[in-house]
């Protein structure tokens, strides 16, 4: 526009345009009775809803990371428990390897190094013991298929009943409360 171009004002006939009005409650159908009514709700209430709704997610978020937390400690003291068991089981192997040099020696054998074999097996022995390692009695016994694994059966006797260990093939460890090499052994077995 420019400054010799009349600015018009209105007069009293014209009408000045306005925006359409929109009711928002009343459906365009004509059907206000079908329509729900959504109520104005009190801010303090819905502002309290929210709170309660926070309040139970930290809640259990909080019990949440109480349990992951008891969890890893419970973890974390097996793992310092039973940390040595790995080196007690590669230990056992060497044992079982001289408990077999021993094995081939007379018992009234007094040599250097029949000697030595004893000695070596008896301080490895001790040192196992000590830290936790227990041998599984398994010759007489009732057979316990958590501590055992069955090689071979016989026929059952007076002497051994079903269910009886009759020998032991490989000796079994325990290390603490766990089963570290289960026993081999030979089970008395009812006829079938």
């Amino acid at each position: 526009m420019s400054e010799d171009e009349p600015v018009e004002t209105p007069t009293e006939g014209d009408e000045l345009p306005t925006e359409p009005t929109v009711v928002a409650d009343e459906p365009m159908d004509g059907s206000a009775e079908d329509a729900p009514v959504e109520e104005e709700r009190d801010p303090l209430e819905v502002a309290l809803e929210r709170a309660e709704f926070a309040e139970k997610e930290i809640a259990n978020r909080d019990a949440e990371i109480q349990n992951v937390r008891k969890r890893l400690m419970a973890e974390k003291a097996e793992l310092i428990q039973f940390g040595g068991m790995g080196l007690a089981r590669r230990m056992l192997t060497v044992l079982g390897d001289v408990d077999r040099a021993l094995d081939n020696v007379a018992e009234d054998d007094q040599t250097a190094v029949a000697q030595g074999l004893r000695l070596l097996r008896n301080k490895m022995w001790h040192e196992l013991q000590a830290d936790g390692v227990i041998a599984i009695e398994a010759k007489g016994a009732t057979f316990d298929p958590a501590r055992m694994e069955a090689i071979t059966t016989l026929p059952a006797s007076d002497a051994y009943p079903a269910g009886t260990v009759i020998d032991v093939l490989e000796n079994g460890y325990l290390y603490k409360s766990k089963v570290l090499l289960p026993a081999r052994v030979v089970v008395a077995t009812e006829e079938a």
